[in-house]
């Protein structure tokens, strides 16, 4: 592949993703009203599809406001964080046979690297805004996704038993003749539960939970730096999608239609549950979500990678 078709998917893969993140404003809350019988946005536009355009220019318009009380660099620097590394985290994915920015062969590995580096946006924002709300939020923020970020780790070393590869186009390969959602169900259900804890959407939104923490971690910011964060969010959910599509669902793998429609049809469907469950789940308590993932996915992880383990000893002879 040359230097120009590079640069051509690189910048392809940027445009889709900034515009499903924009998008994706709309599609949830037209969605969340159908699933609570009510009418949602309807006056912006038919169905209320300019409601994207006119959150875009309320937030390039508002008082891009810096608290006094803040550390002003690491302030500003916190949102960048959570917008680049999961931007970053989207190179390695494969959308189809030919299309995937790098296919690296430690892949997984780049994956889990990225979306750990996300905690820091959290946890300067929070520190640096000097509030102690935000700081409440940083600090669950931090231990929520550390925590996570092991059981979802561990819940893709199945897979890798399988396949014997950490590159993303192997794993696809080799969901061919079967879907490790079949091979790997208890790995499917942690890493997809890891994930929504590691985007901290409902019911996992414990850093930011309004009726407790007033906003969390992003109390403080409004304007375009409220907007990163808020791009960062529905990036990521773009990106569990993906990653759970790419990994337990066959990729692009499907008949009849484009490689890359199979792709996105599987990774909208799951960016669908996101929005189901924000729209039908309560907020556990904190203490709740901390208990929940060492006390029951740590050790059923754990059991699936024994198991797994075994049985692919055994096949192997």
């Amino acid at each position: 592949m040359t230097v120009m078709q590079h640069i051509w998917i690189v910048l392809g893969v940027l445009f889709v993703l900034l515009n499903i993140a924009a998008g994706l404003i709309w599609v949830e809350r037209r969605m969340l009203a159908l699933w609570q019988d009510r009418l949602g946005p309807n006056r912006a536009g038919p169905f209320g599809i300019l409601i994207v355009l006119a959150d875009t220019l309320k937030l390039f318009f508002k008082e891009d406001w810096i608290p006094p009380f803040a550390d002003k660099w690491i302030f500003i620097t916190a949102p960048a964080i959570v917008v680049g590394t999961v931007l970053l985290s989207f190179v390695i994915i494969p959308f189809a046979p030919n299309i995937v920015v790098a296919d690296l062969n430690i892949g997984l590995l780049f994956f889990l690297a990225m979306s750990s580096l996300a905690v820091y946006s959290i946890v300067l924002g929070g520190w640096a805004s000097n509030n102690k709300y935000a700081l409440l939020g940083g600090m669950r923020g931090a231990s929520q996704m550390i925590a996570y970020e092991v059981f979802m780790g561990l819940s893709l070393m199945g897979v890798v038993m399988l396949t014997g590869s950490f590159k993303l186009s192997d794993i696809v390969a080799a969901q061919k003749d079967m879907w490790f959602c079949i091979k790997q169900p208890v790995g499917l259900v942690v890493f997809f539960i890891a994930g929504i804890a590691e985007t901290h959407r409902l019911p996992f939104d414990i850093p930011e939970s309004e009726s407790e923490l007033v906003a969390g971690y992003h109390s403080e910011y409004s304007g375009m730096k409220f907007g990163m964060f808020f791009i960062g969010e529905y990036l990521g959910i773009t990106l569990i999608s993906a990653m759970t599509t790419t990994i337990f669902f066959g990729g692009w793998l499907g008949p009849f239609l484009p490689p890359w429609l199979w792709f996105f049809i599987k990774t909208f469907a799951f960016i669908m549950f996101f929005i189901l469950l924000r729209a039908s789940l309560p907020r556990p308590r904190y203490d709740q979500l901390m208990e929940y993932g060492w006390k029951l996915l740590l050790p059923l992880v754990l059991l699936n990678l024994l198991i797994t383990g075994a049985i692919a000893l055994w096949i192997r002879g």
